[in-house]
């Protein structure tokens, strides 16, 4: 039996497993440098980095999404999804879409006006299905971000 509900502390060794596993499917697993300390404390302190939603099945955590609120000069509160990963042995069950459901209704429940994220262009899979369930693929927009080193080159050379 099926359970989505939210994440709490306790969840977050199980969450970092799953995180771990997305990480290798994403062939990088040696980029995930977080540890459950990190997700304990930035995720259930006073001012909460992030959300999660749990999928669980005859007790065992099997999938989730992790979430935050970001703002859009454009539409205003937005909410972005991080990560929706479940386990390799538990894909096709529905878990992934029970998930992506929950996201989709935190969102209307929350009143934002775009809830986005980031997909790789060769997972056609995922790509075929947010397009199938309404969401647009942006083909004309690339993803920028800096890493430490990149931060610390910055700054070193100001």
């Amino acid at each position: 039996m099926l359970h989505i509900r939210e994440g709490v502390a306790e969840d977050m060794p199980s969450v970092l497993e799953l995180i771990k596993e997305l990480a290798l499917f994403e062939k990088e697993p040696e980029a995930v440098v977080l540890t459950t300390e990190d997700l304990v404390r930035d995720g259930f302190g006073i001012q909460p980095l992030f959300h999660t939603f749990i999928a669980v099945e005859n007790e065992e955590i099997i999938g989730m999404a992790l979430y935050y609120y970001r703002y859009s000069t454009w539409k205003g509160k937005t909410l972005h999804l991080e990560d929706l990963i479940v386990k390799e042995n538990k894909r096709g069950t529905g878990a992934g879409f029970a998930l992506y459901k929950e996201i989709i209704i935190q969102g209307k429940r929350d009143g934002v006006r775009r809830i986005e994220w980031n997909v790789l262009n060769w997972n056609t899979n995922a790509i075929k299905f947010y397009e199938k369930s309404g969401a647009k693929v942006l083909e004309d927009w690339r993803v920028v971000h800096m890493d430490e080193s990149g931060i610390t080159h910055f700054i070193a050379h100001l």
